[in-house]
Parts: structure tokens; sequence; C-alpha cells
């Protein structure tokens, strides 16, 4: 999954738009990669701040319901955070980086998903959390 088919999977847009691509995907878990770029509008003096990071990790979590969703001919559809929890953030990534995340689904029930994701960069755990995400399929 490239760059520039990561749009088709996520309801984000540029400049907000916190996963790179897709770099593997099953029943329970997903992989993506971002790479951080100097324009990225939560870099500040030269770090991608937290927030980013949190927000990777719901994007890649919609990255895989949308891939799922094409996969199965269906549309893609638009999901909102309802909870965060067991957050730590480790470390900053800075401009250059390339982040690694690992979306676990833990559990599905009606049109909610929780998901344990966990971002490493240059081979450290930097973040990890617990989401749970509510789907909208109107």
């Amino acid at each position: 999954m490239q760059l520039e088919n990561i749009v088709s999977y996520i309801p984000q847009r540029y400049p907000f738009v916190m996963v790179d691509k897709i770099i593997s995907s099953n029943d329970t878990t997903t992989n993506t990669s971002f790479r951080v770029n100097a324009d990225n509008i939560f870099v500040e003096n030269g770090y991608l701040k937290e927030p980013a990071l949190i927000e990777n990790i719901a994007q890649s979590a919609a990255a895989r319901a949308g891939f799922t969703a094409k996969e199965n001919n269906e549309p893609v559809m638009v999901g909102y955070i309802g909870a965060i929890k067991n957050t730590k953030i480790f470390a900053l990534p800075q401009i250059g980086d390339t982040l690694f995340t690992e979306i676990i689904i833990e559990n599905n029930i009606f049109d909610v998903s929780i998901i344990s994701g966990k971002i490493t960069c240059n081979d450290s755990l930097i973040a990890q959390c617990q989401m749970k995400i509510f789907i909208n399929k109107t």
C-alpha cells in the first residue's frame, strides 16, 4: 500500500494524515508505517508531538477498517474515538524518523472495536494505548 493510496482507506486528508502505508493486515493485527516530515502540523522544535502519536494509532486502526471494507467490496466508513486509556508515551520521534505501528483488535462488539496500539521507532517502543472506536455505519 503506497502513500498516494492510503487516503482511500482513511477519512482524514492532508495535512492531517498520520499514516503512510499499510505494511500488513490480517484478521486481528495490522501494521503501518509513517515517516515524520518537517512540514507535519504536529512537528515542533524538530520533534513530532504527543497528539500525533495518538492520531497515528487511531489512523492505523482506520486504515485497517478501510482496507478490510474495500477487500469485502463495502464502503469505507468513518470511525470515532470513544475512549483512550492506558496511554504511555516514552519518547518523541524526530524529523526523518519512521514510525512502525501495530494495531491489535482485542474485541468487536456491534459497531465498537476495542484495539491496542503500539508504536516503535528505531527499534524502541515509544508509545502505546488502548482505544475504543465507534464505527458510523450511516
